[in-house]
Parts: structure tokens; C-alpha cells; sequence
């Protein structure tokens, strides 16, 4: 009875702690904590994230990988994987093909600033020149802070050449 007792104690330690950890690693929308990875650059910890699989698809079609682990500081609007899924059938498939690598990246670096913005910094601006030469427009509601037509949905996951801030859209140049 003893040893069931011990086994039992040890058991819900392990579990305690294996659900600690695991809330650690997430927060309440379920996307990993990337706050750790502020020694990674801005690719390898998209890289390491769950949420960023056709992002990083996409900045390798074009060609964008060495930019993006560059010195920086950049600032990168990220869409989720959910986001590239809302565009309209064969957008995506479309845009990676070799063929469209300059579009590619025009919509890309539309996603990306020079510079470090914190989202303390955001909230107080109505555009910002992303890296293509196009102006993205800024509006914030209350706590929500829109990007284009996309909903900033986590800000601030510090990289060592600049920040990350997820959104839920892909926005396009216009």
C-alpha cells in the first residue's frame, strides 16, 4: 500500500510538472512561447514554431533566407499557416512555383519593416514602410491592433536580429 501510495505521489509530480512545462511552452491561443528564442534569428525561430511551416516554405521559394538571418534589426508581420490557408485556392501553389519568385517576395517583404518595433511601438503609428517600399496601415482598436486587413494576434517574440509579431491574414501589397 506504501509503494502505491509513493508510486501515486509520483506520478501526479510527473503529470504536475509535465502540464507546467507544457503550459510554459504555450499561451492561451496555443501558440508556442518563442520568448526564449531571442538568441535564435527571426528564421530559425519561425523554424522551431509550429505555426510558420508555409511561411518558411515561402521565404525559401524566395530566396529570403539569408536576408532574414541577417544582422537586421527587421520587424516581421508573420501570417500562421491558418492565415496562407484563407487565400483563395491555388494562391499559394501558385506563388511558389520558380516562375513567380519576384511576386513571391514583393508579398513577402511586405510583411517585413526595418528596424525593431516593439508592439509599444506599434500602437502608435498609422503606417509602416515595410521593406519592399509599400506602407502597411496600422489602426488600433482598444487592445486589437490591425495590420492591413489582418489581426495582430501576438506581438513581441524577440529575435536576435529583430521581433517577431503573428498575424492572422497574409497581407498584400497594394
Amino acid at each position: 500500500m506504501k509503494t502505491q501510495k509513493i508510486t501515486m505521489v509520483g506520478f501526479l509530480v510527473l503529470l504536475i510538472v509535465g502540464m507546467s512545462i507544457t503550459l510554459l511552452g504555450c499561451n492561451d491561443s496555443g501558440h508556442k512561447q518563442m520568448s526564449s528564442w531571442a538568441k535564435h534569428d527571426i528564421v530559425d525561430t519561425a523554424v522551431s514554431a509550429d505555426d510558420f511551416n508555409t511561411l518558411v516554405a515561402a521565404v525559401k521559394a524566395a530566396g529570403l533566407v539569408e536576408t532574414l538571418k541577417g544582422e537586421g534589426p527587421f520587424t516581421v508581420f508573420a501570417p500562421t499557416d491558418e492565415a496562407f490557408g484563407k487565400l483563395p485556392h491555388g494562391t499559394l501553389e501558385d506563388l511558389l512555383k520558380p516562375e513567380n519568385k519576384g511576386k513571391l517576395a514583393s508579398i513577402l517583404t511586405y510583411h517585413v519593416v526595418s528596424g525593431k518595433v516593439m508592439a509599444s511601438d506599434v500602437v502608435n503609428l498609422s503606417r509602416a514602410k515595410t521593406v519592399n517600399g509599400k506602407s502597411l496601415s496600422i489602426k488600433t482598436y482598444g487592445s486589437t491592433v490591425k495590420v492591413d486587413n489582418a489581426n495582430v494576434i501576438k506581438t513581441d517574440i524577440e529575435c536576435s536580429n529583430g521581433v517577431i509579431h503573428v498575424i492572422d491574414a497574409v497581407v498584400l501589397p497594394k
